[in-house]
């Protein structure tokens, strides 16, 4: 399908550096239709002189304060047939629009988008573990990373806000993303699609190289995912489910887990004799010490067996341990 005019909205803050990479990748496009490279950001955003630089459209987001913000105002300011999201730290292949445009033939496609993973040689060695955690089978709670289509196309629920494209009628048709949401926008917009009677499907081929964050930022992102996607479930209550609130819950689980363990050993529940059998009383201490290690234990080697069963292209031995 080549003859569907696409526009490819970019919100960047403070990234100048990366989103020059993003927009090298964007005018190297094996589309031949009618193509508007658009960027939004502040006014005042070093990015503004390197997309401009680039070819690119560059749109003041007057002054909003989140992604979906943004994005609504690229969307306003936009008049393509098509529209697609992606971020300003991903490295583009060459083919992403022409392998995801050519869904739009079938009418039942209102929106496709593609797994993400990290660029193998462009990341550090933290990041490739981080995304091999992100994309583990298991643990990994409604997170849309890595999760691949096992066909040419498959339907699925959410579409990541990195590696997705819409028809501009059903955006519209639904307002645009939920405004002044504060994260977890692509799947409160996803969810008011399908709301809608709109269906969305994955391309497990069309893959997006996305940077992931190193350590640190990796653990504030965890806690703000539990906390949005409860957000999201107040406002849209059909979006409810346990796994969301567990990851919540995780960091006070945690620190309950450890106390408990340290409780355990220090009222004797860790002796050597107590190791490696059912035998004897099992006391407070004993269940405090042994329950609390065999509940992490058997979460670790879940994580593991996750991990090793995952999709990420960054599994290898070192990754999958770490």
């Amino acid at each position: 399908m080549d003859e569907g005019s696409v526009c490819v909205l970019i919100p960047s803050v403070r990234n100048s550096e990366e989103l020059a990479i993003v927009l090298e990748g964007l005018s190297s496009q094996d589309y031949t239709g009618p193509l508007e490279i658009v960027v939004v950001g502040p006014g005042n955003d070093p990015g503004k002189a390197v997309a401009e630089s680039l070819g690119a459209r560059f749109i003041d987001d007057e002054g909003v304060r989140t992604r979906a913000d943004a994005c609504n105002v690229g969307i306003e300011q936009t008049e393509s047939e098509f529209v697609f999201f992606t971020d300003d730290d991903v490295i583009v292949p060459s083919n992403w629009i022409s392998s995801l445009i050519k869904w739009f033939e079938r009418p039942e496609v209102a929106g496709v988008g593609g797994p993400n993973f990290a660029p193998k040689k462009e990341s550090t060695f933290w990041q490739r573990v981080i995304d091999v955690t992100f994309c583990s089978r298991w643990v990994t709670a409604g997170t849309n990373y890595g999760n691949r289509a096992d066909g040419e196309l498959e339907e699925v629920e959410q579409l990541p806000g990195v590696n997705a494209a819409y028809r501009r009628s059903v955006l519209e048709e639904v307002d645009g993303f939920d405004k002044g949401a504060i994260g977890c926008e692509d799947a409160m917009l996803d969810h008011r699609i399908r709301k809608a009677g709109y269906r969305l499907w994955q391309d497990g081929s069309a893959i997006m190289w996305h940077r992931r964050r190193g350590p640190s930022r990796v653990r504030k992102q965890i806690g703000n995912y539990g906390m949005v996607r409860i957000l999201a479930s107040n406002i849209h209550p059909e979006m409810k489910a346990w796994s969301h609130f567990a990851v919540g819950l995780f960091p006070f689980l945690s620190v309950i887990g450890i106390c408990a363990l340290i409780a355990g050993a220090l009222g004797g529940g860790a002796e050597a004799s107590l190791w490696f059998t059912i035998e004897g009383v099992w006391d407070l201490s004993r269940v405090l010490f042994h329950g609390s290690l065999g509940l992490i234990c058997a979460y670790i080697a879940i994580c593991w067996a996750g991990a090793l069963f995952g999709t990420s292209p960054s599994r290898s031995f070192t990754t999958i341990l770490a």
